[in-house]
This record gives C-alpha cells, sequence and structure tokens, in this order.
C-alpha cells in the first residue's frame, strides 16, 4: 500500500493544541523515574524496534491522544496480551499517565511523546499495527480550523497503511458534524471496511470502552456519541 501524499507535522497545521507543561510534584517523580523506561520522545534520530522496547513479540494497538491517562491506563491493564502504544503531545498528561502505569503494576503499555502523524509516518512500518484508535479528539468546531481536524483523508489512508490486514481503525466522538466528517472520509478509504451492520454507519458502543470525561460530559450534555469501527481488508 502506497504512502499517501505529504503530511510533514513541520507543516505549520497541527491537530493538537499547545498547552501548558507545569507538573505536579508526583507527576514530575513519575517523569523522573519512569519516562526513560516506559516513553520516548520524537526527534530526528528516533528508532524504534517496538519488539526490543516491550520485550516481546505481541499485536500492537496504537491510541493518538491518551490525554491524562485514565483510559488508556484501564484499556492497556484489560489486555495484558496487548502491547499497547499511546501516543500524545502533552508532558502533564504522559507524566500523570506514568503514575497510573506505577500504581497499576502496568508492563505491555510504552509512550511516545511527538506528533501522532510523525509517528506513524516515519517511525511505524506498514502492515505493522493490529488497531489505532482515535478517542474524542479535539473537534475544532469552527469552520476556519477544520483543517486542523486530525481525521482527514490523507490521515486515514496513511493510519490504513499502517494496520495489518484484519486491522482496526477505531474512532469516537460526541461532536456531530465531526462525526459525520469521519464516517464520510473513512466511507472514501478503499482499505477499509465498515464493520457496522447498521445502514447509518456507526458502530454499536464496545463495552470495554471506559466511560472518559469527555463522554460523561457529551451525555450530560444531551450530545449523542458515535463510535466508528472500519477493518483494513
Amino acid at each position: 500500500m502506497s504512502v499517501p501524499p505529504d503530511l510533514d507535522p513541520r507543516r505549520g497545521i497541527h491537530s493538537y493544541t499547545r498547552r501548558g507543561e507545569r507538573i505536579t510534584p508526583g507527576q514530575a517523580r513519575a517523569w523522573a523515574e519512569l519516562w526513560p523506561r516506559y516513553g520516548v520522545t520524537l526527534t530526528d534520530d528516533t528508532t524504534l524496534d517496538l519488539d526490543a522496547w516491550f520485550g516481546r513479540h505481541a499485536p500492537v494497538v496504537l491510541e493518538i491522544g491518551t490525554g491524562m491517562g485514565e483510559t488508556t491506563a484501564l484499556l492497556a491493564e484489560a489486555a495484558p496480551e496487548i502491547n499497547y502504544l499511546g501516543a500524545e503531545v502533552y508532558r502533564p498528561g504522559l507524566a500523570a499517565l506514568l503514575m497510573r502505569v506505577r500504581e497499576r503494576g502496568l508492563t505491555n503499555l510504552r509512550l511516545v511523546r511527538g506528533d501522532a502523524v510523525r509517528l506513524l509516518r516515519e517511525h511505524l512500518a506498514a502492515d505493522s499495527l493490529d488497531g489505532v484508535r482515535v478517542f474524542f479528539p479535539d473537534p475544532w468546531p469552527k469552520a476556519r480550523h477544520h483543517k486542523r481536524r486530525i481525521v482527514e483523508p490523507a490521515f486515514v489512508a496513511l493510519a490504513a497503511s499502517r494496520l495489518r490486514p484484519g486491522g482496526t481503525l477505531h474512532l469516537a466522538t460526541d461532536w456531530e458534524p465531526y462525526a459525520d466528517q469521519m464516517l464520510a472520509v473513512c466511507r472514501d478509504e478503499p482499505a477499509l471496511r465498515n464493520t457496522s451492520p447498521d445502514p447509518a454507519g456507526w458502530a454499536p458502543r464496545p463495552d470495554w470502552r471506559p466511560v472518559t470525561k469527555f463522554e460523561r460530559r457529551a451525555v450530560e450534555e444531551g450530545r449523542v456519541v458515535h463510535d466508528l469501527l472500519f477493518v483494513r481488508g
């Protein structure tokens, strides 16, 4: 499968918001103690050997945008047979997740700090992932910011190229206009097939996906959460 057109993260358009870097004393201790083992910051010199890093060969699932890590930690804990890879740019969130790694004794979770597009394009091989998950990405609701949404044709093509045959792309959002865009983009990607039996295209909410604070807030505010589950053919 060919790599899609230019997705250079240095193009000046990012799908994430740059936030403050202040961390708590507990997060700082977790960072100093655990980041050298569990984390890597993407640079031009970064090389990733996932089998060596995890210390085993196992299916790999990539979660893009781990936030403060509550959901990521629960998902990794619930699937110890999976090598779970989390990508995030926000250092305090990664530090908070490292605290959860220590509290739960997780051994199957590794973290990457940097642009997920760069990670996919430059550091993960074709057919190397069993799953890609993007849960509640920033919807960038203003029309002039729609170009910043991560789920767009070139990203979906890139993610599909990194999935092994039978691997899954799982998206979730509570922002209906973004959900419609996600569905249209995934339907237009020839490497992917929708697994949903629903003619509308939405997947049932999986019981195994923890309820995030974003989802809880969406329900409280009357918004509908949409899941999409596509498989690479």
